[in-house]
């Protein structure tokens, strides 16, 4: 069993290990194609977050955001191979930022190509984002192993 849930974490983490991997030998100067499509994501889902919460976004630089975003989930992917809660807390940070700016479905009209395609992305990265809260939630539920007291007899002559 200890085997089986090591693979399974093992390939659940390579989804992002090899994204950080493949951002990471695309980043060049400007970023790389990461960048390009992120850019004008950001900016839109920005401005509905002002228009609609009223909530002004700072500033973010695009080629700092890909870089957090590389080094939370190698960081994250690796600690969660070997179980850790702290990797899917990380993992669960970059996929509650990162899937609605990317796969921003709800900005197209439901007939248009574009939305079938992302809404295809987003419902599988929120199932991701499921398994990841599952891991918590059994990570949390199992009980720890208690060491034993070894108990003292009393001698009796």
């Amino acid at each position: 069993m200890d085997f089986t849930s090591f693979l399974g974490r093992l390939l659940f983490a390579s989804v992002f290990i090899l994204s950080a991997y493949q951002e990471f030998n695309e980043f060049g100067v400007d970023g790389g194609p990461a960048a390009k499509t992120l850019k004008p994501k950001l900016d839109v889902f920005t401005s509905h977050v002002h228009s609609h919460a009223g909530v002004h976004v700072p500033e973010i630089e695009i080629k700092q955001l890909i870089t957090t975003a590389i080094v939370v989930k190698g960081i994250g992917g690796i600690l969660f191979i070997f179980g850790s809660s702290f990797g899917a807390c990380l993992l669960l940070l970059h996929q509650i930022i990162a899937t609605p700016i990317l796969y921003d479905f709800y900005n197209y009209d439901s007939e248009e190509k574009e939305f079938n395609q992302l809404f295809i992305k987003f419902t599988q990265n929120m199932a991701l984002f499921g398994a990841l809260l599952f891991f918590m939630g059994m990570k949390n539920s199992i009980p720890r192993r208690q060491h034993k007291k070894k108990v003292t007899k009393t001698k009796t002559y």
